[in-house]
C-alpha cells in the first residue's frame, strides 16, 4: 500500500473545509498491510469518541458470553430485570410484549422498543437535539427506560422483516453483560478487550473530568458534554483511536472473542435506515443496484456512530476501514471519505 500513501493522505487533507470538517483520522488495512493518516486538528494518535460504534464492543462481549454458554440468543430479558423496569416497554394493541423480548431481539434491533434518545418533551426537545445544542445532562437506566415507554412501540418483538434502531436495546444488553460477569462495563472493556489486544487508548468514558478525547463538533461548535458521554455507556461511550479501533475490528472478524462460525447467525439483515441494514449485533452498509450499477462500492459490515466514527470490514476486498470526521452534523462524510480511501487503494 506504500505507493498510494501520499494519495490517501491527500484525500484526508482535502476533506478539511473549516466549516464542518475540522479534523479527520483514518486507518485502512488490506491483508496485513496498514496505512494510518490524520488531517486538520487531528493527529493519528488522538483519541476520539466512537459513539455508536461502541455497539460492536458490546456485541463482542455478548457473543463471548454466548460462546461460553453463559447466555443464549433465545434468553428473555425478563430473566434479568425487575418486572417493574420493563413493564409496558412494548405495548401493542393494549398487550405488553416486553416479557417476550430476547437477547437476539436486542442485538438485532427487532425488539420493537422505542429509542430513548429520540423522545421529545413538551417543547419538542429530545436528548439528541439537546446534545447537539451543547446542553449537557446525565441519565441512568431507569430514567431512559421511562423515556422509552413514552414513545409508541414500533412492533411486536421478532416480527418478520421488521427492525427499528434503538439505543435502548444496547443499554439493556450492557446491563445484562454486567450482571452475568458481576463487574462494571468499563472493567470488562479493559480486561476482556483492551488489555488482551494491547489497546492502550481504548476505554469506556467514565470520568466527567477526563479531557483526553477530542471534543466532537456539531457544525462549527465544539461540544462539551461529558455527562452525556458517561451516560451513553454500552450504546455509545467508548473512546479510541483509529489504530486501536482497527486492531479491535480485525480481532472481531477473526473470531478472537467468539467462534468465527457465529458470523452466519449474525448476518440476518433487516432495513433500519437507508442504506443501512441491521444484522444481529452489527450493521451492513449496502447501496442498491440503481445507485451502484457497476458495484464500485462493495458492501461493508461493522458499525458507525453519530459522531462520524466508523469501523467496517469489506469482505470482497479483505479490507478494513476505521476512523472519524468528528462531526455530528455530517456523519455521512465519514462514509464518503471511507469509500474514497477504499477506491484509491483499489486503483
Amino acid at each position: 500500500m506504500a505507493f498510494v500513501e501520499e494519495k490517501l493522505q491527500r484525500i484526508l487533507n482535502h476533506a478539511i473545509d473549516g466549516k464542518k470538517i475540522f479534523g479527520t483520522s483514518f486507518c485502512v488495512q488490506v491483508g496485513n498491510e496498514r496505512w494510518s493518516g490524520a488531517s486538520g486538528n487531528f493527529n493519528i494518535s488522538d483519541p476520539f469518541f466512537i459513539a455508536s460504534t461502541t455497539k460492536l464492543f458490546t456485541s463482542a462481549l455478548t457473543f463471548n458470553l454466548i460462546a461460553q454458554g453463559k447466555l443464549q440468543l433465545s434468553d428473555k430479558i425478563s430473566n434479568f430485570f425487575d418486572p417493574k423496569l420493563i413493564k409496558n416497554l412494548v405495548v401493542i394493541n393494549g398487550k405488553d410484549f416486553a416479557p417476550q423480548i430476547t437477547i437476539q431481539n436486542l442485538l438485532a434491533h427487532t425488539s420493537g422498543i422505542a429509542d430513548y434518545f429520540q423522545v421529545e418533551d413538551s417543547e419538542g426537545m429530545c436528548w439528541e437535539k439537546a446534545i447537539k445544542s451543547g446542553t449537557d445532562q446525565s441519565w441512568d437506566l431507569p430514567q431512559l427506560m421511562e423515556r422509552s415507554k413514552l414513545l409508541k412501540a414500533r412492533f411486536i418483538p421478532g416480527t418478520s422483516g421488521k427492525a427499528h434502531y434503538s439505543d435502548t436495546n444496547f443499554q439493556l444488553l450492557g446491563r445484562i453483560v454486567e450482571m452475568i460477569h458481576q463487574k462494571p462495563l468499563d472493567e470488562l472493556i479493559r480486561t476482556l478487550i483492551s488489555e488482551p489486544l494491547g489497546l492502550k487508548n481504548t476505554y469506556l468514558f467514565r470520568d466527567v473530568n477526563d479531557t483526553t478525547p477530542k471534543r466532537m463538533y456539531f457544525e462549527t461548535n465544539e461540544l462539551d458534554i461529558p455527562k452525556a458521554m458517561v451516560s451513553f455507556g454500552p450504546d455509545g461511550g467508548i473512546v479510541s483511536t483509529s489504530n486501536d479501533l482497527m486492531d479491535f475490528l480485525v480481532a472481531f472478524f477473526a473470531g478472537k472473542f467468539f467462534p468465527a462460525n457465529q458470523f452466519s447467525m449474525m448476518q440476518q439483515w433487516n432495513k433500519i435506515f437507508f442504506p443501512m441494514e441491521s444484522g444481529v449485533g452489527l450493521h451492513r452498509f449496502k447501496l442498491p443496484w440503481f445507485l451502484n450499477p457497476f458495484g464500485q462500492v462493495p458492501e461493508m459490515i461493522g458499525h458507525s456512530g453519530l459522531s462520524g466514527a466508523l469501523a467496517y470490514f469489506i469482505p470482497t476486498k479483505n479490507m478494513y476501514i476505521t476512523g472519524t470526521v468528528n462531526q455530528i452534523a455530517s456523519p455521512d462524510r465519514s462514509f464518503r471519505l471511507a469509500i474514497s480511501l477504499m477506491q484509491q487503494v483499489n486503483k
